[in-house]
């Protein structure tokens, strides 16, 4: 039987003070928000001239899951760093 190491404890950076629905709505807040200082008023246009399905796109704009991938490629739609992304709208 092999023996378990202990698994050292990582110090906490920053703990998680909301329930995953208010941070995704946070992220769609986001998103919409970029969209429209980019001078996009649907996110129908948006989504297409970034070949992003117009359906899926609209999700995630109103909050719901979105994978990890497809926030990079939203991300690099607007031109930006994942750090850019989360500098402003997240605390």
């Amino acid at each position: 039987m092999k023996s378990k190491k202990a698994i050292p404890k990582k110090a906490a950076v920053g703990k998680v003070k909301a329930a995953p629905e208010a941070y995704l709505k946070q992220l769609g807040e986001r998103i919409r928000a970029l969209r429209i200082a980019k001078g996009y008023s649907s996110h129908e246009i948006f989504a297409y001239e970034h070949n992003f399905p117009r359906a899926q796109y609209g999700r995630y704009e109103r909050g719901q899951d979105v994978k990890y991938s497809s926030l990079i490629k939203i991300v690099a739609a607007f031109d930006m760093t994942l750090e850019e992304f989360f500098s402003e709208g997240f605390e």
